[in-house]
């Protein structure tokens, strides 16, 4: 079964500026043209991939039907797997739940 939610990892720093702004947006907004996004099982990879290392990170509990710009499963070429995509800012009404990593 399809989940409800996916999923977003951030820096509290970022989260603290979206809530200044009333949205979410990331560095790849501008630079790809969406915020990436993972499901579930693919939290771990992306966190092993991407910010080994690094302190002060968030993880944001998405709900799909909620947000209010596309959303599209595209293939992630370099490790031929489909993650969801999220091209606009992201509303924060969607976002149920915000976890420390």
């Amino acid at each position: 079964m399809e989940s409800d939610y996916i999923y977003h990892v951030t820096t509290k720093k970022q989260w603290a500026d979206a809530q200044l702004k009333g949205h979410y947006d990331s560095d790849t907004l501008d630079t790809e043209g969406f915020i990436h996004c993972s499901t579930e099982p693919q939290v771990a990879g992306v966190l092993e991939r991407y910010y080994e290392g690094q302190t002060g990170l968030l993880k944001l509990k998405i709900e799909k039907n909620k947000i209010e710009r596309p959303l599209i499963f595209e293939l992630a070429g370099s490790i031929n797997e489909v993650f969801p995509h999220i091209h606009g800012a992201l509303n924060l009404d969607a976002v149920v739940e915000v976890t420390e990593i």
